[in-house]
């Protein structure tokens, strides 16, 4: 084993682009920072972002929001989801969307996952019928896409309308058919450490002009729905217009600034972030300790984060395993952890949803550990990832914890 250490920073995003830069200058020069406080004739900025990523997604409509946890809610509310409600989700996924779901005032039915980390449809199946949910919100986590085709057809069989949580999924593809895009609604997140970076904000797109008319008034927009970049026509507000409450989730213009000029690099950063995921993944595959998720060939995701599972590890051993990567300057997230640290936390640690026994996502979840891929990261420097993570794992498997 080498001793070589990584000495980059996890947490440390790319810079923002210089045009992006200038444009959020230019918005603070005006004072329209309020995305309807806009001059005669004048598209705000966010209505441009709208449009923008209507166009790039291929869709009809596009609501920017506040957050994606936002654009979640106002998904499920401007669907009908009302409170009591049963909507289903995947056991793993992150806390906003079973808080999405708590939101609205209804109640996440948690479907078990597959070792390829995505929703088990025969599980899927069986809780849509015995809890009569009308709604899927589907977690795409962590950018790991299930068989797209058969999910959809199940859940046209079982009546269900699908709601995509697209935060880790934005560019992933399946059959060349962009995630987001199969569902009623797709939402999308651009905090930080998503594919866009605002810092918080959200992006809801739709081709449902109901739908679509409904989220509008919901995120706040008074009765200057008009000035949206990519809204249904006048007339499909006709009803929502006064039936929809107003829940202040709108999106700003110096947010939006900054997002557009990152729209016009995403598919070349898709790229990069899949040549970084490979490097770390051909490091991790020389090690028979470490298991991956089977991506299938229809399925093209976006690398910005590695996932893998040590099959068989117990806490002990993960835990110095945790502490062996970190001592080398690796950060790793691990699901098995007992109670929720930073971003992570699991189905066992959400007070709010109805405790639900889930043994085969709990038994994935005792073994995998999660990585995010920042661009700041050379393709050298995922090279280096991958092989710490890759020695340290032989290193623990060879030292008693079963491999």
């Amino acid at each position: 084993m080498t001793s070589s250490r990584f000495e980059g920073d996890f947490t440390l995003q790319e810079p923002l682009p210089p045009e992006a830069i200038a444009a959020a200058v230019e918005v603070m020069r005006s004072g329209r920072l309020h995305r309807y406080n806009t001059a005669p004739g004048e598209m705000s900025e966010a209505a441009r972002l709208e449009r923008e990523f209507a166009d790039w997604q291929g869709a009809r409509y596009c609501l920017a929001t506040g957050s994606g946890g936002q654009a979640l809610q106002i998904a499920l509310r401007a669907a009908g989801v009302g409170p009591a409600e049963p909507v289903l989700t995947n056991a793993f996924t992150l806390a906003p969307v079973p808080g999405a779901i708590h939101a609205v005032g209804a109640v996440p039915v948690l479907v078990e996952i597959t070792d390829a980390l995505v929703i088990d449809l025969d599980d899927l199946a069986a809780k849509a019928a015995r809890s009569g949910a009308r709604v899927l919100l589907l977690s795409l986590m962590r950018g790991h896409l299930p068989d797209m085709d058969r999910l959809m057809d199940l859940a046209g069989r079982l009546g269900l309308r699908v709601i995509e949580d697209c935060a880790h999924t934005m560019g992933a593809t399946w059959a060349g058919r962009k995630s987001g895009s199969f569902g009623l609604a797709g939402c999308f997140s651009t905090q930080t450490y998503k594919h866009l970076n605002s810092g918080e904000g959200g992006l809801l797109v739709t081709d449902d002009a109901e739908l679509a008319a409904r989220a509008v008034i919901l995120s706040g927009s008074y009765m200057m729905y008009d000035r949206h970049g990519a809204a249904p026509p006048p007339e499909a507000f006709a009803a929502a217009r006064t039936e929809m409450p107003n829940t202040s989730a709108r999106m700003d213009n110096l947010r939006a600034a900054v997002l557009r000029p990152q729209l016009r690099r995403l598919d070349a950063n898709i790229a990069r972030w899949n040549a970084r995921h490979a490097r770390v993944v051909a490091e991790l595959r020389r090690v028979n300790a470490i298991t991956l998720p089977m991506t299938p060939p229809a399925a093209q995701p976006v690398g910005s984060s590695v996932q893998f599972r040590l099959p068989g590890i117990g806490p002990e051993a993960a835990r110095r395993f945790l502490e062996r990567t970190a001592a080398r300057g690796v950060t790793l997230a691990w699901f098995g952890v007992p109670a929720p640290e930073g971003f992570t936390s699991t189905h066992r640690n959400w007070g709010h949803v109805p405790a639900q026994a889930l043994p085969r996502t709990d038994a994935i979840l005792a073994t995998l550990f999660d990585m995010r891929l920042p661009l700041s990261f050379s393709e050298e420097d995922c090279t280096l990832i991958g092989r710490i993570i890759a020695e340290e794992a032989a290193a623990v498997a060879g030292s008693g914890a079963p491999a």
